[in-house]
């Protein structure tokens, strides 16, 4: 249990605040041309994110095996869906690039 709970805050205190900083464009105008399209980078930081407490919140709560197994299912979707999109966004950006 310690685990899960080192990992949700690791996860929460560097994934959280780099998502929504992308997603609202609140970064450093020198970071701008290094993370050209940074809404679709917070969006998929943010999918990343929300894979663990998806992943963790039931584990601590002591869910039922079905819902635990469910949520752990949606948050690999979630984490494939997070890479998705960051994979899109980097091979959009650099075919932009001239």
């Amino acid at each position: 249990m310690t685990w899960h709970w080192i990992g949700l805050a690791a996860f929460s205190l560097t994934l959280l605040p780099a998502g929504l900083a992308l997603l609202t464009g609140r970064i450093p105008p020198r970071l701008h041309a290094h993370l050209a399209p940074t809404r679709p980078r917070g969006w998929a930081l943010l999918a990343l994110w929300a894979a663990a407490p998806l992943n963790t919140v039931p584990r601590l709560t002591d869910a039922p095996p079905a819902l635990t197994l469910a949520a752990t299912a949606t948050a690999g979707a979630v984490a494939v869906a997070g890479c998705a999109l960051a994979a899109a966004t980097t091979l959009r950006a650099a075919k932009a690039a001239p």
